[in-house]
């Protein structure tokens, strides 16, 4: 999935440009009067998501460089006390961690690692491979012409075992191929496919269960709650499980809106997987309250040319019948996630709070969303606690 942009807004806590030195953010906060300790009482009188889950699935939230940077106060004691897991949103995509031939870049990746271990949180690594993100010279060689099919595969080994070895006995699950799949349920015609063929699907899963053997193995997109998509994705478990390579489990993304997927569409999906003895993780959950003609696609290379308010309706905030609208929504998802509990091994937000959410630039930018359960100021959303009453039904 596509990386964070910071939205711009009114002063708050944190309302402040992930580039700025620490410095100068420290000296911001105290201009601003704002106590740390003020919004750590707040965090920890609240539920905890991952408390009220403990019996049903694991919870968790991916987490930005900027996030992981600001290593404590209220967004350490947030993250501590709602989740038991967090996903690496950019840090351990190809391009920020092997941005060049023989150049690997762990500084982002390490931090990450080490502040969701000081946590208490089980690590998610995402992604090994993927079409997107991933640097033009992976593919190409000295002469930037396309990679033979032995080299772009030994290419693909090297980055997977030096990457799963760095992190080997820390990371908990990868998703280790991302978003193979068109709308249709065919094969994505990715520079993958085209030099290494279909196999290199099965390759990426053969590798990967060699660098770590005790990590959990993923296949994750978006869509797949679409039957013809859905299709697509049993196929590729089948095809990996007849060739005798592992795999653990399905990633759904679930990027969804107020109507789509249908329940019964997302309970189907889950129980498809299921029946084919893996585990699915809802592993980058959010749900976008704006106007989007093509709901369902979160490809991350569509975008559309030009924001309009009738396509951002809300900048001034979210209209309470709004917020019950998706807090509804919330409590929906998760009534099916927990009807599907013997297969749902997890489920992650796909950012922390609506401020840093990339639903404010995907497929409009510079848009105002309201995608998650924390608002731009750290606080619990309507939604938030129809999440946690749904686990008390």
């Amino acid at each position: 999935m596509a990386g964070p942009y910071i939205q711009g807004e009114a002063p708050a806590l944190f309302n402040l440009n992930p580039f700025t030195p620490i410095s100068m953010k420290t000296t911001t906060l105290a201009f601003l009067g704002l106590s740390a300790t003020v919004f750590t009482a707040c965090a920890a009188a609240l539920p905890s998501l991952k408390d009220v889950y403990a019996d049903d699935f694991l919870i968790g939230a991916a987490l930005n460089a900027y996030r992981v940077e600001v290593d404590s106060g209220p967004v350490a004691e947030l993250v501590a006390t709602q989740f038991n897991c967090a996903t690496a949103e950019n840090a351990m995509k190809w391009g920020p961690i092997h941005p060049l031939p023989g150049i690997y870049d762990f500084s982002d990746a390490d931090r990450f690692a080490d502040f969701s271990e000081a946590h208490g949180m089980k690590i998610v690594g995402h992604t090994l491979v993927w079409h997107s993100q991933t640097p033009k010279w992976v593919f190409e060689d000295e002469n930037g012409q396309p990679l033979t099919r032995e080299a772009l595969l030994a290419r693909m080994r090297d980055h997977i075992f030096t990457v799963m070895g760095r992190y080997k006995g820390r990371v908990y699950s990868w998703d280790v191929v991302n978003e193979a799949l068109n709308e249709d349920g065919t094969l994505r015609d990715s520079p993958w496919r085209r030099i290494i063929g279909d196999d290199y699907i099965i390759k990426a899963f053969e590798y990967a269960h060699e660098a770590d053997p005790q990590a959990k193995l993923y296949y994750n997109d978006y869509g797949i709650e679409n039957p013809a998509k859905r299709a697509g994705a049993v196929a590729i478990v089948k095809m990996l499980q007849q060739a005798g390579a592992r795999i653990d489990g399905v990633g759904i993304q679930e990027h969804v809106s107020l109507t789509w997927p249908s329940r019964e569409d997302l309970d189907a999906s889950i129980r498809a997987f299921g029946e084919l003895g893996v585990k699915v993780a809802i592993t980058e959950l959010d749900v976008s309250v704006l106007p989007d003609p093509d709901m369902g696609n979160a490809d991350v290379g569509r975008r559309f040319i030009a924001n309009t308010p009738a396509l951002d309706p809300y900048v001034a905030g979210l209209p309470e019948q709004m917020q019950k609208k998706l807090a509804d929504r919330y409590a929906e998802l998760f009534g099916v996630y927990l009807a599907n509990k013997s297969v749902v091994e997890r489920v992650t937000f796909w950012g922390l709070t609506d401020r840093e959410s990339w639903l404010n630039n995907f497929p409009v930018y510079g848009r105002t969303n309201y995608p998650l359960l924390f608002d731009r100021h750290l606080k619990a959303k309507p939604a938030f606690f129809s999440v946690i009453g749904e686990a008390a039904k």
